[in-house]
């Protein structure tokens, strides 16, 4: 078998990473599995696996992406645009899918994914531009989230029962 070169395998990564991505924020992080992403790339799992051993190394290349889609639907310029603008968002699928998978990696025991930022960064930026007002209002409208997202799952639950 031919040796791959470098951009052929770079292209492959690429491939396997925007899959992984659209896969998180559609079907969520617990759902996307090898055998999803083999399916959807066209790539063996083993080939998968090869370039990403563990699952959680997903999670760790896709930070900075996940939170730049997160941060880029907030506005930042004053609390009250801060909470309008996030209340905006909560309405949009992705959105909702990137907290979802910050509560669900809240208390994780995994080092790796314990560095999933995107909260974090947007938390910074918050603060950052709005000093303790940004912090007390993200810290807020986390709360509220969890509260929207809980509900929302209740609904789901219910109306599959």
């Amino acid at each position: 078998m031919a040796k791959r070169s470098k951009a052929q395998t770079e292209q492959t990564i690429k491939q396997i990473l925007d899959e992984a991505l659209h896969q998180i924020l559609s079907i969520g992080y617990e759902s996307m599995s090898y055998t999803t992403l083999s399916e959807a790339t066209g790539i063996s799992r083993t080939g998968i696996s090869h370039h990403f051993p563990r699952k959680a190394e997903f999670l760790i290349r896709l930070d900075a992406n996940i939170a730049d889609i997160f941060i880029d639907e907030l506005d930042f310029s004053s609390a009250t645009a801060l909470e309008k603008s996030w209340m905006e968002a909560i309405e949009s699928h992705r959105f909702c899918s990137i907290l979802r998978l910050f509560f669900s990696l809240c208390g994780y025991s995994s080092k790796d994914i314990s560095m999933f930022k995107a909260i974090d960064r947007a938390r910074d930026t918050a603060i950052s531009n709005l000093d303790s007002q940004g912090q007390s209002v993200f810290n807020d409208l986390l709360g509220r989230s969890a509260q929207i997202l809980l509900s929302q799952d209740l609904r789901v639950a219910a109306a599959a029962a």
